[in-house]
């Protein structure tokens, strides 16, 4: 017997997903938890490149990388490790990375989520659809399948939700070969650490990569076009950042536009635009995505793109064609798992009948894993300088909390942003540890409009480093009168 949602939202509508990374995911789940017929077009496998070869296995690689940063800094602490010699007197070891166990691993990871979401899917009874898939009007997706996609297959649905993702923009004056100039999905293949590893572009996706072979031993070098690393990030967490790239040995070349990327006999060289010239073993292009929309049907149906072929969508991630969604990095609201995952939802609850909540950017969190991690929520200090809010931002080190003492933390903050005259949090940065843990409470007092009086009244255990959330928070306790 069916369900009352299933037959009061669904009706047995008919929706079809095209592409099974995080937005698709989900999109299929919630349909078929509402009782739809729902079928799922994958060409390379459930939870797309955001599970094996983006998210999933570049932070598996980060965790290794902060493992190997414990066990560095861990004399700091008073933990000593010693290996006997042949003469009986110790001899400290040295911390080794096997990069072709880690790549490994972390593929297995990797595939192993994707199984398992797979089998979620299965579960829920999902149809699911290996190939190549394009629309066919706004009704239907035409999949290509079979032994080099001879065979054809084609569903027609009432709903159809778009999550094909974005793919790493390459440049033909520095075109990856797998090899030595690399895009972040090609960096798994490597069976040694890189002695010099060059990466070009510092925004999130070069900054967490640059920080995590930083950590695992590699000699690297990062070419920045801005004046600061995470252009458009927090401007003190991007000197933070800055400061630990230096501090372990990373040259930062800031202003500087790589030119050209060419292979030599044992390595790359980088030509900068003002003639100078970087020499390494591997270069790792880090200069974008490009929305992986062409050719798939789309503007024959009658859904608008962007100038940049993403896919115009508004807060319910509904299209131009109003029984056509999208969701996720091919879409031209913001390029996050997370995002992609929660827009899927909305997508089909929209859809289908549900209650929806339309997404707000500003509310939206936002972390980059590096060394320390950068998590972020709604309005930045920015904001209130250039004039789009007005508020007060306080920032709080995390050198003076106790914990961070204890566990030899040195570098961090957090910043929590208040509305002048009523106190309510609007927004936050916390730069420290596990920094994607840390945001959550900010994030409960934006969404909530939750003021920084009643933040601060929740109790932090003692010692902790949520507690700076809270110790800032007391800081405030004034603002409503500024």
């Amino acid at each position: 017997m069916e369900s009352m949602s299933q037959t009061s939202f669904a009706n047995r509508q008919s929706v079809a997903v095209l592409g099974g990374g995080p937005g698709g995911y989900e999109a299929a789940l919630a349909a078929a938890q509402l009782g739809a017929e729902v079928t799922l077009v994958e060409r390379v496998g459930v939870g797309g490149s955001a599970v094996l070869t983006d998210v999933v296995p570049s932070k598996s690689l980060i965790a290794t990388a902060d493992a190997a940063v414990a066990i560095a800094e861990a004399s700091d602490l008073g933990v000593q490790f010693y290996a006997k010699g042949a003469n009986g007197k110790p001899l400290k070891p040295e911390i080794a990375i096997n990069l072709a166990a880690v790549n490994k691993r972390l593929l297995a990871l990797a595939g192993q989520q994707s199984e398992d979401m797979r089998t979620t899917l299965l579960d829920a009874g999902v149809r699911l659809l290996s190939g190549h898939g394009r629309l066919e009007g706004p009704n239907a997706i035409v999949v290509s399948t079979g032994p080099g996609g001879t065979d054809f297959d084609r569903v027609e649905a009432d709903t159809v939700v778009v999550s094909v993702g974005a793919s790493p923009r390459e440049l033909d004056s520095a075109r990856p070969d797998g090899e030595r100039i690399l895009t972040w999905t090609q960096l798994y293949d490597m069976k040694a650490l890189p002695e010099h590893l060059i990466v070009v572009g510092s925004g999130v996706t070069g900054a967490e990569f640059a920080s995590a072979y930083m950590n695992l031993g590699a000699k690297v070098t990062l070419v920045s076009s801005r004046e600061q690393v995470l252009p458009g990030e927090d401007g003190d967490a991007a000197k933070v950042l800055e400061k630990v790239f230096k501090r372990g040995g990373m040259q930062v070349l800031s202003k500087s536009r790589a030119e050209k990327v060419e292979r030599t006999d044992d390595g790359v060289i980088v030509t900068l635009s003002d003639g100078r010239t970087v020499e390494g073993s591997h270069c790792l292009m880090a200069v974008g995505s490009v929305p992986n929309t062409s050719n798939i049907g789309l503007e024959e149906a009658g859904v608008e793109l962007t100038e940049s072929g993403h896919v115009r969508v508004n807060r319910v991630a509904r299209t131009s064609v109003p029984n056509v969604y999208a969701v996720g990095d091919c879409t031209n609201f913001f390029p996050l798992a997370s995002v992609a995952s929660m827009q899927g939802r909305t997508a089909v609850f929209h859809a289908l009948g549900d209650i929806v909540i339309p997404l707000e950017q500003r509310k939206i969190t936002a972390n980059i894993f590096t060394a320390p991690e950068i998590a972020t929520v709604g309005f930045s200090e920015q904001d209130i300088e250039n004039g789009a809010a007005d508020g007060i931002a306080y920032k709080l080190p995390l050198a003076a909390n106790p914990r961070a003492k204890m566990m030899g933390i040195k570098d961090g903050f957090v910043k929590v942003i208040a509305r002048k005259g009523s106190g309510t949090v609007i927004g936050g940065v916390i730069v420290a540890p596990k920094a994607s843990e840390l945001i959550y409470p900010l994030a409960i007092a934006v969404e909530r409009r939750l003021n920084v009086d009643q933040v601060s009244r929740v109790f932090a255990a003692y010692p902790s480093l949520s507690s700076s959330i809270t110790d800032a928070t007391r800081a405030m306790h004034l603002v409503n009168i500024g």
